[in-house]
């Protein structure tokens, strides 16, 4: 189970200067068939020659959750994103960290409600690119929290998603609210590991990979930054 954090968690960044050659009317995209960006809190595209780490608490967590985000991670970079699994830093869940980095900590119920974890990327960065974020596991997930292996293998992956810059691609009510599980499948029945409160593979195979749907978000927040001349 997961939400993404709210843009008030988030302290101010610095300012990083960007290499972009201008473009005409560079058309930014952030929604299509089963992903969306988090063009909310400003993040509208990735760096496409950037390498993002994701960093950890603890080294306990390190050993924890690297074998978990490892198949995901060879994704992500066969999507294009540079992604690499690093090592041990200080985590303030209220503040990012250096650019970059997609870090990763524990907390007891960080929603508030058991089993859901959060996960955001830094708001508003130059340009939209995206610097990076922060996920918070929820720690009952080891602590005897009932969930199935799959919702947690997938939710595993999903939050650092969201550092990255996609979202929720739930369709939305007639209130602007978000439907739970109410995302595009393919004809398997799967839906986007991005989906909420829980989507992805389900089989003890492929539980905690991307779906087509989330690898073409990937490929979108690339593009945008292609569009804005964004090397």
């Amino acid at each position: 189970m997961r939400k993404i954090l709210v843009a008030s968690a988030a302290a101010a960044l610095t300012a990083c200067a960007l290499t972009a050659t201008p473009t005409q009317a560079a058309t930014i995209v952030t929604a299509g068939t089963g992903w969306k960006l988090t063009s909310q809190l400003g993040v509208t595209s990735i760096w496409p020659s950037q390498t993002y780490t994701i960093t950890f608490a603890t080294e306990a967590m390190r050993k924890r959750y690297t074998p978990l985000l490892t198949p995901a991670v060879a994704q992500i970079n066969a999507a294009g994103v540079h992604l690499k699994i690093g090592g041990v830093e200080t985590v303030n869940p209220a503040k990012c960290g250096p650019a970059y980095h997609v870090q990763i900590t524990e907390m007891y119920r960080p929603m508030g409600k058991a089993g859901f974890s959060q996960g955001m990327p830094c708001p508003n960065p130059p340009k939209g690119v995206g610097v990076g974020g922060i996920v918070a596991y929820d720690s009952e997930y080891w602590t005897g929290y009932p969930i199935e292996q799959s919702k947690l293998r997938n939710t595993i992956v999903h939050e650092p998603l969201h550092a990255l810059g996609l979202d929720h691609p739930n369709r939305l009510d007639a209130t602007g609210k978000e439907v739970a599980y109410g995302c595009v499948a393919t004809s398997y029945g799967n839906t986007p590991i991005m989906c909420s409160p829980n989507g992805g593979y389900k089989t003890a195979t492929n539980m905690g990979k991307l779906t087509g749907y989330d690898i073409n978000g990937l490929k979108a927040l690339l593009a945008n930054a292609k569009a804005q001349g964004i090397k």
